[in-house]
């Protein structure tokens, strides 16, 4: 986890897992356990950061039409507006 180098919200944290999967289209049966903990991560920090109770959002980029710009999947976490 580490914060956006050009953030689009007073919070905005990336969630990366150590597993190099290139995006959400390249998920098989056997990610199901780093997608769950990806999730729960971003949970965990919206309460650390405060946000939880107000609300945050939670995005996956998709490939280049989708916005993703790294190949490496990761979870954005957004909130504090």
């Amino acid at each position: 986890m580490f914060k956006d180098i050009r953030p689009h919200a007073p919070v905005h944290l990336l969630i990366v897992p150590r597993e190099h999967i290139r995006s959400l289209n390249n998920l098989g049966e056997k990610d199901r356990d780093t997608i769950f903990r990806m999730i729960v991560t971003a949970k965990e920090m919206a309460e650390k950061q405060s946000i939880a109770e107000s609300g945050y959002r939670l995005v996956f980029n998709v490939e280049r039409g989708g916005g993703q710009v790294i190949f490496h999947l990761h979870l954005h976490l957004l909130g504090g507006w």
